[in-house]
């Protein structure tokens, strides 16, 4: 039956949705044995149903940049499943979004959502506009215009978008000022919004935390380690990767490699976080190059000096690694070069960064690995958080949002440890995962019928 399914969504999927192909595959292989289990999943065809989004939005973007020309973009929104609440997934503001890739995000959104246990369905959305270069006024006008057209289709019960690469709070400022300037309606139809007006705290730091929150609980009770003194690799330069790189030094890990699209920086005596942040926090583009430049005892490696098959960031002995950046950027390669150098585990911060002989390759050769979808559910579950307080009026404090999210994530980690042990896969946390999100997904969907 999988099978099957598989060859019809080749079928009907372009040529470029490779991305969602890959993920589907890897979900729908994880879940053969409980498929197999339950008739009812192949009786309401609840695969074929999952695999399919409720919808598909496109849209055009028509906008003023700063000398008065026209510009076009395409916009998204890709609402994917909701049988367990509200559409809920960031908008992406990059050239590289296509509705292959919103398709994966959204697919993958469903089974993180349902993870965290909180009452939200999973969708995406984005933009190909590129924020690189442009002015604030120029972001402030396109996120107005996208929102000019995107506002028919979100609302507090309906659709809830977040930030996600290129959206900051400053863009989910922007967009929330226009939603209400044509609705009219104050009400919590975006999450990530700046806490001046109805953002929670530490939802910046929901998901890098989060990645380490799990990491840890995942060390103590499967190998009885710590983080403490540990080298650790993290690739990436931007929330994700910042934030997670200033929990792991908080524990007292040290954290000696970051990325960014052109290189990668190695700092045998740990990354300076607030250098780090001078360069790209806050939407800086300054290259990472100019680490080196005020701590010339530090490497870099251009990306362009590495095989498209191998990155630099990986290359360097580690404890754990924590792929931060974007999907695809952890193969094979990198996956032996880890192994050989004493890595036991791989805790993803990003969306599917590694590739899935990598996978296979980590899961053979003992390291512990927990895909995205379990390891880095910290930052929606925030955004859930800041929905509860939009809908009640209140506002929580820093210490009460990061204990909810600490026990959050200790959950998630004992839900897919469980549910792997109770499937005769125990330590694959991605089967785990998988399985454990799906159960949830697909009780809902038998229970509300077709």
């Amino acid at each position: 039956m999988i099978e099957k399914i598989l060859a019809n969504l080749e079928k009907s999927n372009c040529a470029t949705d490779n991305i969602f192909l890959q993920a589907v595959s890897e979900v729908l292989t994880s879940l053969e044995p409980i498929v197999k289990s339950d008739p009812r999943y192949e009786q309401y065809a609840i695969l074929e149903r999952l695999v399919s989004p409720d919808r598909i939005i496109q849209f055009k973007i028509q906008w003023l940049d700063d000398n008065n020309t026209i510009n076009i973009n395409n916009g998204y929104r890709i609402q994917f499943n909701n049988a367990l609440g509200p559409y809920k997934g960031g908008l992406r503001f990059h050239p590289s979004v296509t509705t292959g890739v919103l398709k994966f995000l959204a697919f993958e959104q469903i089974f993180k959502n349902s993870l965290t246990g909180l009452p939200i369905g999973g969708a995406k959305g984005g933009s190909d506009f590129d924020p690189k270069g442009k002015s604030d006024f120029e972001i402030m006008k396109f996120c107005h215009a996208f929102m000019r057209e995107l506002h028919s289709y979100i609302g507090a019960r309906v659709d809830v978008p977040a930030g996600d690469i290129g959206v900051g709070s400053r863009e989910i400022g922007y967009l929330f000022g226009e939603y209400k300037h044509i609705t009219h309606n104050y009400d919590g139809v975006l999450s990530g919004k700046p806490y001046a007006f109805g953002g929670s705290l530490m939802r910046p730091q929901a998901t890098g935390y989060g990645v380490v929150y799990f990491a840890r609980e995942m060390l103590k009770e499967e190998l009885q380690e710590s983080l403490e003194g540990k080298v650790c690799t993290v690739s990436g330069a931007g929330n994700v990767a910042l934030h997670t790189i200033e929990k792991l030094q908080q524990l007292g890990a040290i954290v000696v490699t970051c990325s960014d699209s052109d290189g990668t920086v190695y700092d045998s005596n740990g990354i300076n976080l607030s250098l780090l942040r001078q360069l790209k926090d806050e939407g800086k583009r300054h290259s990472l190059e100019e680490y080196i430049q005020q701590i010339p005892t530090a490497q870099y490696t251009k990306k362009a000096d590495y095989p498209k098959d191998a990155h630099a960031v990986w290359q360097y002995p580690c404890f754990a690694a924590f792929p931060c950046a974007t999907q695809n950027e952890l193969t094979l390669n990198d996956a032996q070069k880890l192994i050989e150098n004493g890595c036991v585990a791989v805790v993803e911060g990003a969306n599917m960064p590694t590739l899935p002989d990598a996978i296979e390759w980590l899961q053979r050769e003992g390291v512990l690995f927990s895909p995205g979808k379990a390891s880095n559910a910290g930052g929606v579950a925030v955004s859930e958080f800041e929905m509860s307080q939009n809908a009640s009026m209140e506002k929580w404090d820093f210490d009460k949002v990061d204990r909810k999210l600490d026990e959050l994530m200790r959950q998630i980690y004992k839900r897919v440890a469980l549910t792997a042990k109770e499937y005769g896969v125990e330590r694959n946390f991605v089967d785990g995962a998988n399985i454990a999100a799906f159960k949830r997904v697909a009780e809902a969907m038998l229970l509300e019928g077709v």
